[in-house]
């Protein structure tokens, strides 16, 4: 079992990823361009990021038609554990 397949028996992996690239992502980041990111469809990400913001994880905000995400606290502190256990494998 390579590493990828060990990470994804403990973390779905695509919200686990979707959280490290919102945290490791230095310019704006909105759903459809973490989707391309991510490789994963428009709809998925927005049902996903809909949980982690009624979960407390992550923040939209509007500007103009476009949402922009940003983690919170608690989203910035679990996106560095994930990251931190991924590097260790």
């Amino acid at each position: 079992m390579d590493n990828k397949e060990i990470f994804n028996v403990f973390f779905r992996e695509k919200p686990a990823m979707m959280l490290v690239e919102l945290k490791n992502t230095k310019s704006e980041v909105y759903a459809s361009s973490l989707a391309k990111t991510v490789d994963c469809t428009y709809s998925h990400v927005v049902k996903i990021l809909q949980e982690m913001e009624k979960s407390g994880l992550v923040n939209f905000e509007k500007q103009g038609r476009l949402k922009l995400l940003t983690l919170t606290k608690t989203g910035s502190e679990i996106a560095d554990h994930i990251d931190g256990i991924r590097m260790k494998l």
